[in-house]
């Protein structure tokens, strides 16, 4: 019985370690996440202020003697 509830605590600790490896690990990634949204969001910013307004002109049209 001993034996037993020993094993039984051992498997507790190493699941408690695993756990709290586990929630750091995706604390982690959720910031990693949040800054690569971010770095979306700038370069959506970029590109908008690039390009071109479109004034019905645009120069994704075919051209008339096609």
């Amino acid at each position: 019985m001993d034996t037993r509830l020993a094993e039984i605590e051992i498997k507790l600790s190493f699941s408690e370690d695993l756990l709290e490896e586990l929630n750091r690990t995706v604390a982690r990634q959720q910031q990693q996440i949040a800054g690569l949204e971010q770095q979306l969001r700038e370069l959506r910013l970029q590109m908008q202020r690039s390009q071109p307004a479109e004034d019905g002109g645009s120069g994704h049209e075919i051209p008339p003697h096609y």
